[in-house]
């Protein structure tokens, strides 16, 4: 299974409801130079691992369920600023279909989710 895209085998492995997304959400302080240094560490600590901005303070990401989930909690622990509040959420992904976005007054379309996924 190493390196090739989801089957239709899989598919009730990988369903919607294992499937998940996690959510970080932070208020860092920024007062000083060494808190804005850290703020700027986190964050770009989040996009080398593969997660997008929402939000500037709202970071989303793909995941293959629980275990995974848990190896990206331990790694985000792992790169804490030293001070400030970060929130972790996670939905399935079907949860996160019904997701209803507003930009600019006015409602978008659905983001579409990930065709396949690869696993490693």
């Amino acid at each position: 299974m190493r390196g090739r895209p989801v089957s239709a085998g899989d598919a009730a492995h990988l369903s919607g409801y294992r499937l998940m997304w996690i959510f970080v959400m932070f208020d860092l302080p920024v007062g000083t130079k060494k808190q804005m240094r850290d703020a700027t560490r986190f964050r770009t600590f989040l996009l080398d691992d593969g997660y997008e901005m929402s939000q500037f303070s709202v970071y989303a990401r793909f995941c293959n369920g629980r275990d995974s989930f848990e190896a990206h909690l331990k790694r985000i622990e792992a790169n804490l600023p030293e001070k400030g509040d970060v929130h972790v959420l996670t939905f399935t992904d079907r949860q996160y279909e019904a997701i209803v976005r507003f930009s600019s007054q006015r409602r978008q379309k659905p983001r579409k989710n990930p065709d396949q996924l690869a696993l490693f």
